[in-house]
């Protein structure tokens, strides 16, 4: 019995000095290690500080003023800024996407006089992706299935032209002239492709406004113009809104040739094979081509894009 009483008694003599020498270790021993964390802690912190972001003295969309000494108005911008610098996943992808497809919708907004702005506006629309809406509004411009029609998009269920980037940019060109006509002002235009020219009507006349930023208006239309200040903001200074991305890391153009197709085409699988690509990459470059194959009975002239595979997988990366 006296021996296990030693026994117990050098058991919590030695837990007890283990533990003191422990406690020694983890206060007194390491205070460099200790400083050198407290630092990396503070950089950490100071590295995803929050703040407010930087609102511009003056801004314009399409040459027009931004009356940014409306509180109501300057409000709104911080708003959208704030949701598009810190929802950095899609804001950092649409900034990626901007330099593979400003260089193809730039030139028709140009060529067409629509305000280079406007490319801007594609991209809240769609962020330069292929979408279909739960209203069936497809594409890069979002049209929707007989206004596509009205402005000379083919549209059945072997092509879809909203599908095709080039067209359907002429097709807006001729949406936004039309709407320009009517409004003369391209805020208006703007807010109308949003909501319908019906839609903006109908509050014109019940508000007695022609004014976007005088207008009470539904909450994503109301938001519609800002959130294209935003993206245009954020673009021109990624870095001064926490976007530091270096050329290579852009999404590039990739390189193509057209072949021109008049007849038919029994299998895009053949065709892809023919030309030693896959039938995705056909189907990528021309996705308004909306089956496995093309029977064109009208004999009609399509232009596909033929990509050049060389050079496809480093302007993906």
């Amino acid at each position: 019995m006296f021996t296990k009483k030693i026994q117990i008694i050098a058991i919590v003599a030695l837990s007890v000095s283990l533990s003191s020498l422990l406690n020694y270790f983890l206060f007194y021993s390491k205070p460099q290690q200790s400083s050198m964390v407290s630092d990396q802690s503070k950089s950490i912190d100071n590295a995803i500080k929050i703040k407010a972001v930087d609102i511009p003295e003056s801004i314009d969309f399409a040459g027009e003023k931004v009356p940014l000494e409306i509180y109501y108005v300057k409000e709104h911008l911080e708003w959208e800024l704030t949701v598009n610098t810190y929802w950095h996943s899609a804001t950092l992808l649409n900034l990626k996407r901007t330099k593979r497809w400003f260089p193809v919708i730039e030139p028709i907004l140009k060529k067409n006089n629509i305000p280079d702005d406007f490319k801007y506006l594609s991209l809240i629309e769609s962020g330069f992706q292929n979408v279909t809406s739960p209203a069936g509004a497809v594409g890069f411009w979002q049209f929707l299935k007989g206004t596509a029609k009205d402005y000379g998009l083919e549209v059945n269920d072997e092509v879809d032209e909203r599908y095709h980037v080039e067209k359907s940019t002429e097709a807006a060109c001729q949406y936004l002239h039309n709407a320009f006509e009517k409004y003369q002002n391209w805020t208006m235009v703007a807010a109308a492709y949003n909501a319908g020219n019906r839609g903006i009507d109908r509050q014109v006349e019940r508000q007695g406004e022609n004014n976007y930023y005088s207008l009470l208006l539904n909450e994503e239309t109301e938001r519609y113009v800002f959130r294209i200040l935003a993206l245009k903001i954020i673009n021109n200074n990624p870095a001064q809104y926490h976007f530091n991305l270096s050329e290579d890391e852009y999404y590039q153009p990739i390189p193509y040739k057209i072949e021109v197709v008049k007849g038919n085409i029994n299998s895009w699988a053949d065709f892809a094979k023919e030309r030693q690509l896959s039938y995705r990459l056909i189907k990528e470059f021309n996705p308004w081509l909306r089956q496995p194959d093309l029977k064109n009975r009208q004999k009609k002239a399509y232009q596909i894009k033929i990509p050049n595979l060389q050079n496809a997988n480093k302007a993906k990366n």
